[in-house]
Parts: structure tokens; sequence; C-alpha cells
């Protein structure tokens, strides 16, 4: 009795086991932490493990253990590229066609992210995600301090953010974000260091976030955006990782091609029937080659650094034993950039610099100095690298990371385009996969589509009380268990009146106010053999879905990205009161013509704006600095300044600032004129930023940091447009 009752028990034991492993087999997989980390301004050969020659063992090992896209596409630009990453749409559909520069009047240019599109963050966080966003924001045209917040980071999804809010940026001293917050690099409460470098600060911020992550919310799953600056423009880096590449590029434009076109041949990368484009400078030609040598050293340098940085994420998601069921993607906001910037001669240095104050920001865009003081030097012979300089690597090298590929960012050709994706997800990517390339074409709609779906989320079609468009992606779950991906539409572009659609091995594309060129990607992806002529048919079947597309997308009319939206307002006469804003429909229409700005000062400060609207290219700002009344004017980037000699006496009083038609501008107190220039006016447009008053709203007009709050009061503000009697 006693043994039959013990067989008994060992056979219900075993019953009980068996069904625990079958509910553990049967049983869903755990939902996937997510990261995606994007780099900025790179080609798509730059990578080691895409054939370049920058030191990357990181993404390197990532793509070895994951797998590698081998067309994978962007938009060819950053602002539409990071709209349509994070909302799975397209540009336009998401408000942001071109930049983040207003062209409100047509719906798909806004250059502001619009409520008929949710982002990832907004989805994965309904589905119990927790939400991180680290980099580069790029997507609202109100980046002031003062200004609107609803489309930053923390009003878009995510429940903590670390990064910077505009474009561009020195890599030693950015006006940094921490969630809604401006702070500079010394006055940041949360994250110090004695060598302050922002792509050190990005991957030191995202290890911090993910470590106390698992502090805060260990029960649930994550999702974090990472959006480095590097290696966008100026060309910034630690002398440590330049040294590293001393020597390297020593051969030159055409032989680093050439190299680069074998590895990839080598690697399976690509085609070797593909015909080459040709190399688009000649190195024999270049003047200054160790000038041109250091730009790609410092290049190549920025993208080491990234490379640290993500192997400190990796390292802390090791540490926690997370690192096996978080899905990695890697990719780039588009091809190699061929802009100029700072290669020009530089005319003359800024003077009378001062160091900042540990709590002053920078100027954004491209500082007239560092935060000790020295000024900011471009142009040949500036060796690039150090924090004085401001320098792009130029068309030359652009050709070279963009190997073997056609044209550039800005333009759809598959060098403007083209990313590499890696992805990386030991628990979720078959093993016989590792190290293995997907060579479906896919695009950056297909991310929100992918998180969607391995987090079990809801996509929705109505938001906080607005009807959302439908995504536009399929999921890239497939490709992980080597199947073919579900795509049933045309992929297409629209930029700067560049446009494309791909089906198939078809792709159609042109040059703006160009004819339709026609390319077989399986034969001839380098776009060198034009089949237009050929495949009529072709065209006219694809060219027909391309207008299809952009007729409902928001995308037409052609062009609009380039014009100014016409003002609505009719008046010559506006009477603001301090924090007031206008946007640019309903501002004043000051362009060409006479303006007159009087303010009451009634409470006094030393420092501030007191009425501003523009930016880096055209507007116009009044402010005090030093205790002394300034009048900046921009006009097709040039800046013209005017000063008071004397500082402003107590309040209350009443000053003037002019601007003539016949190009004068000037300055007064109580109708007495205290500084003035006969050169500077009118402005060329209206400017496209939001009027602000007792701030700086957007980009900086004058020689000051973002927004440059007036923290004394104002009273009655006046501008008068109207024609001088």
């Amino acid at each position: 009795m006693r043994m039959k009752t013990i067989m008994t028990f060992l056979m219900v034991a075993l019953f009980l086991s068996m069904r625990t492993m079958l509910e553990i087999c049967a049983a869903p997989p755990q939902r996937p932490n997510i990261i995606v980390i994007m780099s900025d301004d790179m080609g798509w050969s730059d990578l080691g493990c895409y054939g370049g020659e920058m030191y990357t063992p990181t993404l390197d090992e990532l793509a070895r253990n994951g797998v590698r896209f081998t067309q994978f596409y962007n938009t060819a630009r950053c602002c539409p590229t990071r709209a349509c990453l994070l909302s799975g749409l397209y540009p336009h559909q998401a408000g942001m066609g071109h930049m983040t520069g207003s062209r409100s009047t047509h719906e798909g240019y806004s250059g502001d992210l619009n409520n008929r599109c949710v982002t990832i963050a907004d989805v994965l966080r309904e589905a119990g995600y927790s939400t991180y966003a680290i980099g580069k924001w790029h997507v609202t045209r109100y980046g002031g301090a003062e200004g609107p917040k609803h489309n930053w980071p923390l009003q878009r999804g995510f429940d903590k953010y670390y990064g910077l809010i505009w474009g561009v940026s020195s890599q030693y001293d950015p006006a940094v974000c921490r969630g809604n917050q401006y702070y500079s690099c010394e006055s940041d409460p949360e994250y110090k260091s004695s060598e302050f470098y922002f792509t050190t600060a990005l991957s030191d911020n995202a290890a911090e976030f993910i470590k106390r992550h698992e502090k805060e919310s260990p029960e649930k799953p994550f999702f974090m955006y990472v959006a480095y600056t590097a290696a966008h423009w100026p060309m910034h880096a630690l002398e440590r990782d330049i040294a590293k590449y001393k020597g390297r590029f020593d051969a030159g434009y055409d032989v680093l091609r050439k190299e680069r076109i074998e590895r990839l041949k080598k690697m399976g990368l690509i085609d070797p029937n593909w015909e080459p484009t040709p190399t688009q400078r000649k190195w024999e030609d270049v003047e200054n080659r160790e000038w041109e040598l250091r730009c790609m050293e410092v290049y190549a340098a920025m993208i080491d650094s990234m490379d640290q940085g993500i192997g400190k994420i990796v390292a802390e998601l090791k540490r926690q034993n997370k690192f096996d069921n978080t899905l990695i993607f890697f990719l780039q906001d588009n091809g190699g950039c061929a802009e100029e910037v700072g290669r020009q001669i530089q005319k003359k240095l800024p003077k009378n610099l001062r160091p900042l104050g540990a709590d002053e920001l920078p100027a954004s865009g491209h500082p007239k100095q560092t935060r000790d003081g020295k000024p900011v030097r471009h142009g040949p012979g500036v060796m690039p690298g150090g924090p004085d300089t401001y320098i792009a690597y130029g068309l030359g090298w652009a050709n070279v990371s963009n190997t073997p590929f056609r044209e550039y960012k800005h333009w759809v050709h598959e060098g403007g385009i083209s990313t590499p994706l890696i992805a990386h997800w030991p628990k979720g990517i078959s093993e016989t996969l590792r190290n293995k390339f997907v060579k479906d074409p896919a695009h950056l709609i297909d991310i929100m589509a992918t998180c969607v779906d391995l987090a079990g989320a809801k996509y929705p079609g109505e938001y906080k009380g607005e009807k959302i468009v439908p995504m536009q992606g399929v999921s890239l779950a497939p490709s992980f268990e080597g199947k073919a991906l579900e795509r049933k539409e045309p992929i297409f572009w629209e930029h700067e009146g560049n446009r494309a659609v791909r089906e198939g091995k078809w792709k159609l594309v042109a040059k703006s106010d160009q004819p339709w060129e026609l390319y077989d990607m399986e034969k001839d992806r380098t776009e060198m053999n034009n089949l237009a002529e050929k495949e009529p048919e072709k065209v006219k079947d694809l060219s027909a879905k391309w207008d299809a597309w952009a007729a409902r997308s928001h995308v037409l009319p052609l062009g609009t990205w380039k014009k100014e939206p016409e003002p609505k307002t009719t008046k010559t006469f506006f009477i603001l009161k301090q924090d007031d804003e206008i946007d640019r429909e309903n501002a004043p229409v000051v362009k060409e013509r006479d303006v007159t700005i009087t303010v009451e000062i009634l409470e006094h400060a030393p420092e501030g704006v007191i009425i501003a609207q523009g930016g880096l290219a055209h507007g116009y700002s009044l402010y005090m600095m030093n205790n002394r009344l300034n009048f900046a004017i921009r006009k097709n980037d040039e800046l013209t300044t005017i000063a008071a000699k004397k500082p402003l006496p107590k309040a209350p009083v009443t000053v003037t600032a002019k601007i003539e038609k016949g190009g004068a501008i000037s300055v007064s107190l109580d109708k007495k004129e205290l500084a003035s220039s006969p050169k500077g006016g009118p402005l060329a447009i209206t400017p496209l930023d939001v009027l602000s008053v007792g701030y700086d709203s957007g980009d900086p007009v004058g020689s000051y940091s973002d927004d440059f709050p007036f923290k004394g009061k104002l009273g009655k503000v006046s501008v008068d447009t109207g024609e001088k009697k």
C-alpha cells in the first residue's frame, strides 16, 4: 500500500512537472527591450562592418551576432528622417516635409511634428513600456526655453530626456536639455565631467537611464531612442581618438574608394558587376593636404567615439543580464554630407569676447566663441578637432563615405538615402541568421511597425482626441526568422523636389525639376545605367504611383518647401506686451519695409531680448547686452549689429529701433539716437519664425544664447510697418 502511494505521488509530480514545462514552452516570449540608435551625417560604407576604415568594434560585434540590412533607407535629411522614424509615417504626413522652419500654409511642411501622428514612445508607453530619449531631437520649430514645448520629448511620449532640442551644436559646449530644462555643460546638476564631450555625455546618460530603470521600473520593459550628433559638422573630436587615424587616409580619395569597393565585394555587400560611380575630386589637385587629411581623421574619430559610447550601453545591458532580450537597431539619418560649412576663408575673427558664465548657455548654430572666450575659427589651414574650430569635411570625403553610390545628403539617389541597419537580438534572431544579410528593401517607416509588433502594442486610430494617420510600414520581424517582408506598397521619397519610388527591383528617381530616371537595383544599384527610354511603360506605371502617393501624403505642390507662406495680416500697426507670441502668418510684414519698434521699459535688466523674430538666416532682435541697447539684423545669413556706447539709464525709459527701406538702422532713447549704421536693412523676407516679446523663441538672431530672456518688466511694445509719409 505504501509503495502504491509513493508511485501515485511520483506520477502526479511527473504530470505536474510536464504540464509546467508545456506551459512554459507555450507561454509567449518575454517582450524585448528595444533600443534604436541613430548617428548623424554618415555615409553607407563608413562603418567597419560595412566596408569602412573606421574602428567600430562594438557595432562590428553587433553585426556579427545579428543581421545587417543591405537595402535599408532613410529620407535623405535629418528632420524628415527623425519625424519618419519616430512616427512610422512618411515625413510630410507628420508635418516635416522639409526642416523645422515653418511652411505653415501647407500641412506637409509645417516644420513641427503634428498632432495627427503618434511617436513610438506614445504607443509603447500605452503598452506598459518605460520610454527614454537621448540626443538630437530636431522635430520642432519651437526650441526656446521660454517658448512652447508641445513637441519636446516629454510631451511626445518619453518619460526621460537628455540631449539637444536643436539640430547642430559644438561637441564641447552644447546647450543641453534635461527633461524640459536647458543647462550649460557646466550647470547640469546630474552630469559633471572634467573633459566634457557631447558624444560621451550622451552615451553616459543613456547608460545611466538604463541603470535607473533597473531600480525604478524593473518589472517593465523599456524603449530607448539614442540619437547621436556624431558625425555631423563641426568636426570635433578628442585628440586621443584623432591620433588613431593619423596616416590612415593619406592615399587620398580615389585609392580609398577603390579599397572600399574591394572590401564591399569581398564581404558580399555589393555585386561585383555593378559599375562603380566615379570619384568626384582629384587628390592630386588638393593644395592643403595636411588640412584635408585632418578633416577626415577628425570625422573618423567622431565615429570611433560614438562606437565607444555604444559599448557603454551594451556593457550596462550585460551587467543587468538584459542584453540577450534587448533588440538593438543601429542606423543613420542620411547619407554622407557634402555641405561645405566652415571651409571658406574667414574674413575676420570676432573681437572683445568674454568667457561665458557657468549658467550661461552658448549660442546655438554656429557660435562665435568658446566657453572660455576664444573666437571660433574656420577655413583652410584651421586644423579641425578643437572647440575653437567649426569645419565640415566636404564633398571629397563625403564621396568616399558614400562609396559606391551616387549623390549625398539632400538627394534621393542611393548616396543620399542608403543607411546601414544592424539588428541585434540574441533571443529573437535565429542563430542560423547570425552575421547574415537581409536583402529585402526596407525603410524607416518599418521601425514603428516592428516595435508595435514585438511589444504587443496597439497602434491607435485616435489619440488625445485626434484622428491618427495609419502606420505606413511593415514589421521587420519576419526577417529575423529568414522570411520575406510582407510589403504590399512601394516605398516613396520626396525632399527638396528630389523624388523617388522603389518597387521590387525597380527604382524611379529624379532630381528637382529634372526628368525621371529608371534603374534596375539588382543589376545596377549604383544608378549608372538609366533605363527610362528603354522601359517607358515602367516609368509610366511607377510615376503614376508616385503621383498618387504624393497627392494623398501632403507632398504636393512640389517646391512648397522653398516658398514663403504669405502673411495673412494687412495690419501695419501692432500693440504687444511682454511674453506675447505671434506666428509668421499674423506677425507684422517687415519684408522690404520701413519698420519702427517702440518699447516702454518699466523695470530695468542689464541683459535679455526685448523683441525678436527670425533666426540664423533672416531676422531682427532688439536686446540688452552688458547694460547696453543692441539692435541686430540678419539678412541672407549676414549679421549686422549696432550697440549703444553708454549704459541705459534707470527705468522707466522709452527706446526705439528703426529699419529703413534705404538700408539704415538705428536705436534711440527717448528720441535721442544712441547708435546707427547706414547698412543692415531692409529685411529681405518676413522671418519664418514666431515673433516673441521678452525673449527669442528660436535660433538666436543676435550674438547671444538661446531665448536669452529679458528679466525686467516691459510696458507697451509697438511695431509700425506703415510707409513713411
